[in-house]
């Protein structure tokens, strides 16, 4: 399973996945991955609603991970998260990834809402948000929650 946009191919995080791609000094396997690695181990079904890595086409190089944070809940929801190296900043390519994994989850029946989060000051994570039409809904000490509901998406998304 794989998901392609114009510059990009996003794959679901494997221990396969990981020894096949070319990897830059700049992108750190976090502790997350570890974590979804070992997850992913005791429940296969996990597969694309955890990390997912981020791989420019012109060279098959990691720029980072995007993903779910487990599978939707009683509620219909998943949450979204992603981190691009810097290098690969300022580029559209967190907007270009978010967005294919949205429609993704979207094309599950279970899936009604996705949510995030990002720091109140991440102004690059705002436009991001901003841009996949998601809506700022709550203010807590330091974060910004966003929600995007399937019947609010248009075919820009």
């Amino acid at each position: 399973m794989k998901l392609q946009t114009q510059r990009l191919i996003i794959r679901p995080c494997t221990e396969e996945a990981l020894q096949d791609i070319s990897t830059t000094d700049e992108f750190k396997i976090g502790p997350h991955i570890d974590m979804y690695l070992d997850d992913l181990k005791k429940d296969p079904s996990l597969i694309g609603w955890g990390v997912w890595l981020v791989l420019n086409k012109e060279d098959n190089k990691i720029i980072g991970d995007i993903g779910f944070k487990g599978k939707p809940n009683l509620e219909n929801t998943v949450e979204v998260g992603y981190g691009i190296i810097a290098s690969a900043r300022n580029k559209g390519y967190a907007t270009e990834a978010v967005s294919e994994i949205i429609k993704w989850a979207f094309s599950f029946e279970n899936v009604e809402r996705i949510v995030a989060e990002c720091l109140k000051d991440n102004h690059a994570s705002i436009k991001v948000l901003e841009k996949l039409q998601m809506k700022r809904i709550e203010s807590d000490n330091e974060m910004l929650k966003w929600e995007l509901n399937r019947s609010s998406i248009t075919k820009d998304v």
